[in-house]
């Protein structure tokens, strides 16, 4: 039997399965890991007894026969675009065709559509009408209301709406998909009733009069899709409400009307446990690409083969990422005993060489990291632990981390363990007045930096501009001066030669061509050729992307300046590269038409 699931006809038959359960549909290769999502809703299912099929980047361009060859499933049918919003994932800041698409074998990029969520769900409606669709992943979390799509330039409505999908899961999807499986299994037909009372759920009702009650502790009332597109205001202040009961813990439910129909979303669920998540991270992985794919690349997981993930969520806020609005705000960490078990697997697969990758998250440094009084976190609606200052009620004891990095590089075969996720320098600087908690800090700083950094450290400063850092939600560019004299402090003292790699955006909401002129000035005084760098992007459900399409800050409804036109864009990016001769005259022609002549002698001495 294979230790795949299956994703043919002939792999289910050798199971002796004439029908499955549930089909999964991905817009990415089938890689049997952790941190693919299919592969983690698929084993999630299996460990409920059921029979689950994953059909991985089916094509939708011929007769259909992948959509068609594993038939009707018992349940329903799954459908997610992958791990990344499709169009981020195939297209750059400039609207152009990224070099590959990392979740596909070769980094090919007809592996899928644009906006597969849509498209798979289409597909399977019009072949299968009378079998519902479970539309999941990232572009169900940040396309389930109204939301600015930067590359079509409009307002698009939910996904829900557009795809004609039954339900939509948003977040981390193990705990709804399994209800909506059970719902379906407990009750048949009558399992609709069932499911629009689930938590992290989203459906559609035709009239007012089908919304069911006692969701949530009230109902938040959206300004329709209508009045979005007559008036941005009414797109920002939907955002802000959207926001904020995505980052509370005990959450309100939403609903937005479109035309005459009504998107209604269910609050989420309280953040897994510990036993929960480990549960989920200790079902049987192969940790390998589907032998579908024998002898092809598949870029991201090339990436991810020999890492581990230590905990999801993240209270950083910033303005333009997406990971709170998928993963939550409150972190859920795993057990050392279970990390240390999936250490001890890396170890033993054919390709390992004694290095772990990453022992990482969505941010390295938040690992076990979260509020003492829970009371507090309960009525909290702020976005980010960490801005305008840190939070006093955070714990930020980061020893638990330190004994876990110290665990893991006694494991038997393990060379060195590595952080490859990017770390935030605002906690370790952190000093809470707490002499064991502010320990911990320099403590973990010496490890960090001593023992765990594979010649590079990545970080993100994003800016140096303190008005665009506000607005961010980042720190003060001080702060990474004051950390980049504790790295280079920590190197001299190890005999170390390694580089810190800072990431840089330009063009974000508030940002001008004077600030990007400035940036490159202080970087220059860091001897800093920046490398990490990129344009902002605006992806959908952000604040820098409603700041972005609505030209307000949604949390004071006040105009913000944004770079729109790629000419703007491509102003402020040349700063970014002041030391390629090709750039100088532009860049000193540039200085003069802005004012800032007294610019060119320190950029150009």
């Amino acid at each position: 039997m294979s230790l795949w699931l299956p994703t043919t006809r002939k792999e289910c038959d050798q199971r002796g399965w004439d029908q499955l359960d549930v089909i999964l549909f991905s817009g990415d290769a089938y890689v049997d890991h952790p941190s693919f999502g299919a592969a983690v809703i698929g084993r999630v299912l299996e460990a409920q007894g059921l029979r689950v099929a994953i059909v991985p980047q089916p094509n939708w361009q011929d007769d259909l026969r992948d959509f068609r060859k594993l038939g009707a499933p018992r349940l329903f049918f799954g459908v997610s675009p992958g791990a990344m919003d499709s169009m981020v994932n195939r297209y750059t800041a400039n609207k152009r065709l990224r070099s590959e698409d990392a979740y596909t074998p070769e980094g090919r990029h007809t592996g899928r559509p644009e906006y597969p969520s849509v498209v798979y769900t289409q597909i399977l409606k019009r072949l299968f009408p009378d079998v519902p669709v479970v539309l999941g992943g990232i572009e169900a979390s940040l396309r389930r209301f109204t939301h600015y799509d930067y590359w079509q330039d409009r307002l698009l409505p939910s996904f829900l709406l557009e795809s004609g999908a039954d339900y939509l899961t948003y977040g981390m999807g193990e705990q709804p998909i399994v209800a909506i499986a059970k719902a379906y299994l407990e009750h048949g037909a009558d399992a609709d009733r069932f499911i629009r009372l689930q938590p992290q759920v989203g459906f559609v009702c035709n009239s007012p009069e089908e919304i069911p009650h006692g969701v949530g502790e009230q109902d938040r009332i959206l300004n329709s899709h209508e009045k979005c597109l007559a008036d941005r205001r009414c797109q920002a202040e939907n955002f802000r409400i959207i926001e904020e009961e995505s980052n509370r813990i005990h959450a309100d439910r939403i609903i937005q009307q479109t035309a005459n129909r009504y998107v209604v979303v269910n609050p989420p669920y309280e953040p897994m446990t510990t036993q929960e998540l480990d549960a989920v991270y200790d079902l049987p992985y192969t940790r390998l690409p589907h032998p579908r794919y024998k002898g092809k690349r598949i870029p991201a997981y090339e990436m991810i083969r020999h890492s581990v993930t230590l905990h999801r969520g993240c209270f950083g806020g910033c303005a333009f990422c997406t990971i709170s609005a998928h993963q939550g705000k409150q972190i859920v960490s795993r057990s050392q005993e279970s990390i240390l078990k999936e250490v001890r697997a890396i170890t033993q697969m054919e390709d390992f060489k004694g290095y772990i990758s990453d022992l990482g998250g969505p941010s390295a440094n938040m690992y076990m990291l979260s509020g003492k009084d829970k009371t507090i976190c309960d009525k909290c609606r702020r976005p980010t632990c960490l801005h305008p200052k840190v939070c006093p009620n955070l714990n930020t004891d980061l020893s638990p981390l330190v004994e876990l990095y110290r665990k893991a590089d006694r494991v038997p075969g393990v060379k060195k363990t590595c952080i490859g996720s990017g770390v935030r320098y605002d906690i370790i600087l952190h000093r809470s007045g707490d002499q064991k908690v502010d320990a911990s800090h320099v403590e973990y700083a010496k490890e960090l930096i001593a023992n765990h950094v594979s010649g590079r450290l990545k970080v993100a400063p994003e800016h140096t501009s303190d008005k665009v850092l506000n607005l961010m939600r980042k720190p003060s560019f001080r702060q990474f001066g004051q950390f980049k004299q504790m790295f280079d402090g920590i190197n001299r003292e190890c005999g170390l030669k390694q580089q810190i790699i800072p990431y840089f955006i330009s063009s974000h909401p508030a940002c001008t061509e004077a600030d990007m002129a400035e940036l490159a000035v202080l970087t220059k005084r860091l001897n800093f050729h920046l490398e990490q760098v990129q344009d902002f992007t605006p992806t959908p459900m952000t604040l820098s992307t409603e700041i972005f399409y609505t030209g307000i800050n949604p949390y004071d409804m006040k105009p913000v300046f944004t770079a729109r036109r790629p000419e703007e864009k491509l102003a402020q990016r040349q700063f970014f590269f002041w030391y390629e001769p090709a750039q100088r005259n532009r860049i000193i022609a540039e200085l003069k038409r802005i004012g800032r002549a007294d610019l060119i002698k320190q950029l150009f001495s």
